[in-house]
């Protein structure tokens, strides 16, 4: 036997590696079930197997709609180890948004999750390379067995194996446009990745990780291949529950967890956490979004200095606001710093450049670029805005910011027109383009409101055409047949005009100036 020293350098030689020395130890937890890492590589290259008797080849698409699950992991992970390309769709879009995200995808195999039958049924004529479906947890007429299909697999797997360059991973993240834009994360930039966060969120064997982010977006899967990287345990819940969480803290004694901050205020709120034994918890990494002050002490003074931010994009990693890092409590510098999203993690490169792509000074507000052996190889199906975001290695984030001498990096503004709620970025310009289609509406502006639940909550400021009139509610329900509900406007006020630059533009900063400061109840 030879033992390499170059460690690994595909998903596949890490699930290879945890299946050879460490075959005993769990590698999932999923309710009452325990999965090893030497079961978990027996079942996913069953299941790359079977899906290459279907016809697939390296490289071709697998398709994923469903909430978190084992099977969810297993999918992912018959990818890893064959170089197939698993691509991900939200459960939370609507059905439009999903066609088009398939079809731009293109897989030949379409899984999904019983639960979206009906969903899937309606999207099946419309669809343009899928060429089977896989149904997991339930009978489905038109769909195989998931369980079934997995078992009729060889576990000596597929003959080929993935090369790092290969893509592993099709993520789409909505674009300033409004169409989703598939971010190509290959095989290679993905064990970089899952180094860097794990050399950050200090990850060994003894570590349990517990997710509950959704899993078709990167933070979460990220996290996971983090806690694999090292062989530790992963603890999957279908969604967050506070008390559910809870109760996997202290049954399963977790010590590491990935939440968003609107997700760690609900937890606090939560009635169950008044006497639970949380002191196995040693991180939570919260990234999307700012953590209030308010809420990190009242999580400092319950769960102790557990706290660790991460700030990236589905692109590529950036940086990590570490757990000492944060001492509200602290000195005015301990205060100023808490106001940042923390210094470049390891091998991670971080740029402010101006409008010209030249280098600012420490201290000077320019667009925040990124770089780092695990950013994305470009956009499917979409070479200009490869080449527009993608540029020598360095993703050009489209946030602005500023480094201070010590490295830390301060957000001054985030990506035109985004609103993160809940964790979730919506543009505001895909909501627009769902407005403008009622047939009362003139004009509209979406911007994001302060809001004291989600962070943020979505208004539609609207001119109704002459002698037309309409309500809040018929433009919001007008908005959910056309995108996601999480993406509706909560609020909705008409106005005569809406202010503009003198170039004719929508004068937004305005705008958020006059309805976004406002803390609001989330609709």
């Amino acid at each position: 036997m030879t033992i390499s020293g170059q460690g690994a350098r595909t998903l596949a030689d890490m699930l290879d590696n945890n299946a050879w020395k460490y075959p005993n130890e769990t590698a999932f937890v999923w309710g009452d079930q325990r999965m090893s890492h030497a079961v978990f590589h027996d079942r996913v290259s069953r299941l790359a197997n079977a899906l290459h008797r279907l016809g697939l080849k390296r490289q071709d698409r697998v398709g994923i709609l469903s909430q978190n699950s084992l099977e969810f992991q297993e999918v992912y992970g018959s990818c890893e180890i064959s170089g197939f390309i698993c691509a991900t769709v939200n459960w939370r879009l609507a059905v439009p948004e999903m066609v088009y995200i398939v079809n731009d995808g293109g897989p030949k195999v379409l899984i999904f999750e019983a639960a979206y039958r009906d969903t899937v049924l309606a999207m099946t004529s419309q669809l343009t390379s899928v060429e089977h479906f896989i149904c997991i947890g339930g009978a489905c007429d038109f769909a195989l067995d998931y369980a079934g299909f997995l078992a009729s697999g060889d576990p000596s797997g597929v003959a080929f194996r993935p090369r790092a360059d290969d893509i592993a991973f099709l993520i789409y993240t909505s674009g300033t446009t409004g169409r989703p834009k598939g971010v190509m994360l290959t095989q290679g930039g993905q064990v970089a990745a899952a180094e860097i966060l794990g050399s950050d969120m200090r990850n060994g064997p003894d570590d349990r990780l517990l997710i509950m982010m959704p899993l078709f977006h990167i933070g979460a899967k990220v996290i996971q291949l983090a806690q694999h990287w090292r062989a530790g345990t992963v603890v999957v819940q279908k969604s967050f529950d506070p008390k559910a969480v809870l109760d996997a803290i202290v049954a399963e004694q977790i010590t590491v967890t990935h939440m968003a901050p609107t997700m760690v205020q609900t937890l606090l709120d939560s009635p169950a956490i008044e006497g639970a034994n949380t002191s196995s918890l040693r991180m939570i990494v919260y990234a999307a979004a700012p953590m209030p002050i308010p809420v990190l002490k009242r999580g400092l003074k319950l769960l102790g200095p557990v706290f660790q931010q991460q700030f990236g994009q589905t692109e590529g990693v950036g940086t990590t606001l570490l757990a000492h890092q944060h001492r509200p409590d602290g000195t005015d510098r301990d205060r100023e710093i808490l106001t940042s999203v923390g210094q470049a993690s390891p091998r991670v490169g971080v740029r402010i450049v101006d409008d010209a792509g030249a280098d600012l000074p420490t201290g000077e507000v320019g667009e925040i670029l990124l770089t780092s052996p695990g950013v994305m190889k470009g956009y499917w199906n979409n070479t200009g805005a490869t080449l527009e975001t993608l540029r020598d290695g360095w993703v050009h984030t489209g946030d602005v910011g500023r480094l201070d001498p010590e490295g830390f990096l301060y957000l001054v503004d985030r990506k035109k027109d985004m609103i993160i709620s809940g964790g979730e970025n919506i543009y505001s310009r895909e909501v627009e383009e769902a407005v403008v289609t009622h047939e009362a509406v003139s004009e509209v502006a979406v911007i994001g409101v302060a809001d004291q639940k989600w962070g943020e909550a979505v208004m539609a400021i609207v001119v109704t055409r002459p002698g037309v009139s309409t309500t809040p509610a018929a433009i919001i329900d007008h908005c959910r047949t056309m995108i996601a509900s999480y993406k509706k406007p909560s609020q909705v006020i008409f106005v005569d005009e809406i202010v503009k630059l003198p170039s004719g533009k929508i004068d937004k900063v305005r705008l958020r100036r006059l309805y976004g400061t406002t803390p609001t109840q989330g609709a």
